[in-house]
């Protein structure tokens, strides 16, 4: 089993990766293999609709950073996203990373737990997470929580380690993403798999 680890900071050593180094450690330590997934600082351009990914497998138009996640997912079954807060929202670029990964790719991450982590120098951290969440909560997937909300507190690595109730709700994520995924694949021995859901109904408010 596989988790990958997002970080959604143009900063590959910063607060974020700090925390989810974090939860990888208590991953590792139950047996689940990890990898932290770098968005790095080039640009990452938003959905814009085209809907050409309809007509592709699996994959965005524009073939660039996202195109490489959605291959990594489909070998990976958890995930866990992570980002720093920037006026109370997660980064511009790892928003758009996810809103082309999962509307061209739902598909590949469907029914696979994940679990969003922020980093914050003081607030806008719960709003952060709702925004990244909301990706999980159309797509099927289990969402994983720990024992206080999903954040770490600090400007630099150094502090993010100071915040020892932060530190160990990334621990508790690595433990409780260990446990779902080890009773998915205690389901899967035993015959149980995820559920075959109908087709989609779309409406919308005039009909």
């Amino acid at each position: 089993m596989k988790v990958l680890l997002v970080n959604g900071s143009a900063k590959s050593n910063g607060c974020t990766y700090t925390a989810l180094q974090e939860v990888a450690k208590a991953l590792e330590a139950n047996g689940i293999e990890t990898e932290i997934f770098q968005t790095g600082n080039l640009e990452i351009r938003d959905c814009c609709g085209c809907q050409k990914c309809r007509e592709l497998d699996n994959k965005c138009i524009f073939d660039d950073i996202v195109n490489k996640l959605i291959d990594k997912a489909k070998e990976c079954d958890g995930f866990v996203f992570g980002s720093p807060v920037y006026y109370a929202h997660p980064s511009g670029r790892l928003l758009s990373l996810m809103d082309r990964a999962f509307y061209s790719s739902g598909s590949v991450f469907a029914f696979k737990p994940a679990a969003a982590i922020v980093s914050a120098r003081r607030a806008g951290t719960t709003a952060s997470l709702d925004a990244i969440q909301k990706h999980f909560t159309i797509t099927n997937m289990p969402v994983i929580a720990s024992s206080y909300w999903n954040m770490v507190h600090g400007n630099t690595p150094d502090e993010v380690k100071q915040d020892l109730e932060g530190m160990q709700i990334m621990r508790h994520i690595g433990e409780n993403m260990s446990w779902i995924l080890k009773c998915i694949e205690a389901g899967k021995a035993a015959g149980i798999s995820h559920p075959v859901l109908d087709a989609k109904i779309k409406t919308n408010f005039i009909r």
